[in-house]
This record gives C-alpha cells, structure tokens and sequence, in this order.
C-alpha cells in the first residue's frame, strides 16, 4: 500500500486517534507538560522541544518507537487500551 494511501485509511487515522489519546491520558495522570516531556526524553536521549512535541502530539501520527520513549521516560510501565 502506497504511505498516502495508508495515512488516508480511516482506520489508521482512528488508531492515530487512539496513540494520541493513550499518550495524552498518561502525560495528564503524571503531570507531565509538553516541557517536562521534553526534559524526560532528553534524559534517555531523544532530542524534542516542547513545541515539535506539542505538533507531532497533536497530529497523533508517530511512530510507535516514538509512543515507548515518551511512556518510558514519563515513567508509564503499563497502559491500558
């Protein structure tokens, strides 16, 4: 499948919906602004400013290495779908 074609699937875009939502729910249960994201991925090694995090958040189309890092460095070892 051609990428345009899967990033138009409307089942992507719900499960995009779902890693955005999941991701926003645990930022909220710990606390965590988009600053304090930033200073916990670079902690691990991941370098993101507050607003690129807010952007690529918001958009919900990351990557799932992306989704582990931030769960990770926020302290997050179970989640719940």
């Amino acid at each position: 499948m051609a990428q345009n074609a899967y990033k138009d699937n409307p089942v992507t875009a719900q499960y995009e919906e779902k890693a955005k939502n999941l991701l926003k729910a645990e930022l909220k249960r710990k606390g965590v602004t988009y600053a304090g994201l930033a200073e916990k991925l670079a902690q691990i090694g991941v370098q993101e400013n507050e607003r690129n995090l807010a952007n690529k958040i918001s958009r919900g189309g990351f990557t799932a290495a992306f989704l582990i890092q931030c769960l990770e460095a926020i302290g997050v070892s179970e989640a719940r779908l």
